[in-house]
């Protein structure tokens, strides 16, 4: 009675704002409840995704992914040094990489190897950016997908070549490149793309420098010297070929042009037209041969950590 007495003497507005905190309180449980449920369905991916990267089978993989990686670079590597020696050579990219794998005794067989392998080293790539997440944030993801999306490209390239659909790597940069100018502030978004990809050449060369890539591979004491020096060179090698492509970007961005947008043959092939430029084209080639060795002792000596 007394409680039917109070609720008798109650304003409709005191009625509104019980009804209302009532409901402030259900709503902020649920939030919560919905946040701690999400919370740990990101813990649960997290550590369904380190045992996955952690076990032996998708390790083997990843290590066969850096042995195809290193496989391309050295065709790759191959293109180029025949181009500044003027012994001909294909399209100075992975397209042109592939084509030369297709031209070996392995022919298409060799291709797809190559893209499964790739498509593994990719896969492992986003379950250690997903593992170490915890420990490392956000950054490690987005590392761990950008790499993913880079290993993606090359046995997307390998799948078209073996499909026999080639790949005109600087023909593809032009043609997006004119894509997204068309768009609103495209040509300041072609100059961002630019900035990006020269940041990621610039970040390759910085690796090499301060050797931070000694961390993923424990080669034997005897090889060890030998192993760092060829990923200093390789890396910096990838990095001024990276940089250039980044420069073309941003070239046709301040020309609004997208004709002076290219793909990695072009870039390497712009380093032609500098002073000492076939010294300097030579130089790169042999380094992406360095990177390339540096992959497969990579695949062979991955670190277990």
């Amino acid at each position: 009675m007394r409680y039917a007495g109070a609720l008798g003497g109650a304003t409709p507005r005191r009625i509104r704002r019980s009804v209302a905190s009532v409901e402030h309180m259900v709503d902020r449980h649920d939030v919560r409840r919905a946040s701690d449920a999400a919370k740990g369905a990101a813990d649960d991916a997290e550590r369904h995704a380190s045992r996955l990267e952690r076990s032996r089978g998708m390790r083997v993989a990843a290590r066969v992914g850096h042995v195809a990686n290193g496989i391309v670079h050295l065709a790759l590597a191959g293109i180029v040094v025949a181009v500044a020696v003027g012994a001909g050579g294909g399209s100075a990219d992975q397209g042109g990489a592939m084509q030369a794998l297709a031209s070996t005794p392995a022919g298409v067989g060799a291709l797809w190897a190559v893209a499964i392998a790739m498509l593994a080293l990719a896969a492992f790539a986003v379950l250690e950016g997903i593992a170490q997440r915890a420990s490392d944030g956000a950054k490690a993801l987005a590392k761990g997908i950008g790499k993913a999306i880079a290993y993606g490209a090359v046995a997307v390239t390998g799948i078209r070549t073996a499909l026999g659909g080639g790949s005109d790597g600087d023909q593809q940069a032009q043609s997006a490149t004119g894509q997204l100018m068309a768009q609103p502030l495209g040509q300041v978004l072609v100059g961002i793309v630019g900035v990006g990809i020269l940041a990621i050449g610039i970040a390759f060369v910085v690796m090499g420098v301060r050797r931070s890539f000694e961390k993923h591979i424990s080669p034997p004491a005897s090889a060890r010297r030998a192993a760092m020096a060829l990923g200093v060179v390789g890396y910096v090698a990838k990095g001024v070929a990276i940089a250039v492509v980044g420069v073309l970007f941003v070239a046709a961005a301040i020309a609004h042009d997208p004709s002076q947008a290219g793909g990695l043959d072009d870039a390497l092939k712009s380093l032609q037209q500098l002073p000492f430029g076939v010294v300097l084209l030579l130089v790169v080639g042999l380094g992406i041969g360095a990177y390339g060795v540096f992959s497969i002792a990579r695949g062979v000596w991955a670190s277990k950590r």
